[in-house]
């Protein structure tokens, strides 16, 4: 899951951006409305924290924008202001959910992993092809009944791969939904990754290379059913 936090203080911005991180999400940071809005638009993000009062550029008016724009990105506003009238004022803005500060951490990852969950065509909770399971929410993968030990970028890998339903999933795409904005477009660390990831996985191998295109899991269930 990628997600975008636009948070003028930076002590908070880098603290929800750690704590997300810890959740196995790649988190950019942006610390004013101008940056953040030039981030929203440039790179798909699957939610966006928001603050409300930036510089630069309002959360509101970054809110409407994403909205008018047709993303599928959510938004979660967050506000030093709990009453309800500024509450129902973000949600009419086309937030999708409102926080205020001060906020529990355990309640925005909860939130923000819901949103994440309705950004994207919904997968279901477990994942499975032939004896491999996933399941995203308790991060946990196993093959043949056996737990696979995955570091969290190696499970993301596998999560993207599972959810393409056995479409081809390009390096750069896995780059984008997996790394942040840190990471170096020309680096292997996508190859790399998908290397341990197989030798972790055993054997028969499930994920394909497809030359020039990218990586799929080939799921047998739609291929029969498409044949």
């Amino acid at each position: 899951m990628r997600i975008l936090v636009v948070e003028d203080e930076r002590a908070l911005a880098d603290a929800i951006a750690r704590g997300l991180r810890r959740q196995g999400m790649a988190v950019d940071v942006a610390y004013d409305g101008l940056t953040g809005h030039e981030m929203a638009f440039v790179t798909r993000y699957d939610v966006v924290v928001l603050d409300r009062d930036l510089p630069g550029m309002h959360g509101d008016e970054i809110c409407a924008e994403l909205v008018r724009s047709g993303a599928l990105t959510r938004v979660l506003m967050l506000t030093a202001s709990g009453t309800v009238a500024d509450r129902v004022e973000g949600l009419q803005l086309g937030a999708d959910d409102y926080l205020p500060k001060p906020f529990a951490f355990d309640e925005l990852v909860a939130r923000v992993q819901a949103l994440g969950r309705r950004a994207t065509p919904a997968a279901p909770p477990v994942l499975t092809v032939a004896d491999l399971v996933v399941e995203p929410a308790k991060r946990l993968a196993s093959r043949g009944g056996s737990p696979v030990d995955l570091t969290r970028k190696e499970f993301g890998v596998l999560e993207e791969l599972l959810k393409a339903r056995g479409a081809v999933v390009s390096s750069e795409e896995l780059l984008e939904r997996v790394w942040d904005a840190n990471a170096d477009p020309f680096t292997t660390t996508v190859r790399v990754t998908v290397r341990t990831l197989r030798m972790k996985l055993g054997d028969p191998p499930l994920i394909e290379t497809v030359v020039g295109a990218g990586y799929r899991v080939p799921d047998p269930v739609r291929e029969e059913a498409g044949a």
